[in-house]
């Protein structure tokens, strides 16, 4: 069976932090270019996956939909009932969900933050690629990339790019 590809695509800071510890992302690097190629990049997409604390970054700033383009889907134990009718809550069992989703839709699926998400399905086999947007920042302390220690994973090195704000777009296949 012929399954949708998942990727892993985030921002980090140079110490391997996506978020400080109260979720937010102050710090990262945006010029023109960088916002450009990631819409660029997010229209592949069919369908968003996120954590609870990735989608509340959104909600306190009042959006409710933060991607109506796309399939929404929230992974949340405690959340139980959506704010907003675009957005799917799911609080069951996120690696089962994910394999059904995999094999049934067609666009490939973006896993757009939550490192206890990341490291679920990472740990399963369910992650295809991992794109890193890499700032010029060290944030100390804060959520790193995956919550949970994940097995060692081989990673392909596809592409590169070094925007003129500092980052650096690192794409991988997980092999």
């Amino acid at each position: 069976m012929l399954m949708t590809t998942l990727t892993y695509y985030i921002a980090a800071s140079l110490d391997g932090f996506i978020a400080h510890d109260d979720g937010s992302f102050g710090g990262f690097s945006w010029d023109d270019e960088v916002v450009s190629d990631f819409l660029a990049d997010l229209g592949s997409f069919g369908t968003v996956l996120m954590g609870r604390k990735t989608y509340e970054v959104g909600l306190r700033e009042g959006k409710t939909s933060p991607y109506p383009a796309m399939r929404q889907v929230v992974f949340s134990r405690t959340m139980q009932k959506s704010p907003d009718e675009a957005v799917e809550i799911v609080g069951g069992e996120i690696v089962e969900f994910v394999q059904l989703l995999k094999a049934k839709v067609d666009k490939p699926i973006w896993l757009c933050g939550g490192a206890e998400v990341a490291s679920a399905l990472m740990g399963a086999g369910l992650v295809d690629s991992v794109v890193v947007k890499l700032n010029p920042v060290l944030f100390g302390s804060g959520i790193p990339l995956f919550h949970d220690v994940v097995d060692q994973t081989a990673l392909e090195l596809k592409a590169t790019k070094v925007y003129d704000c500092g980052v650096v777009l690192l794409r991988y296949a997980v092999t």
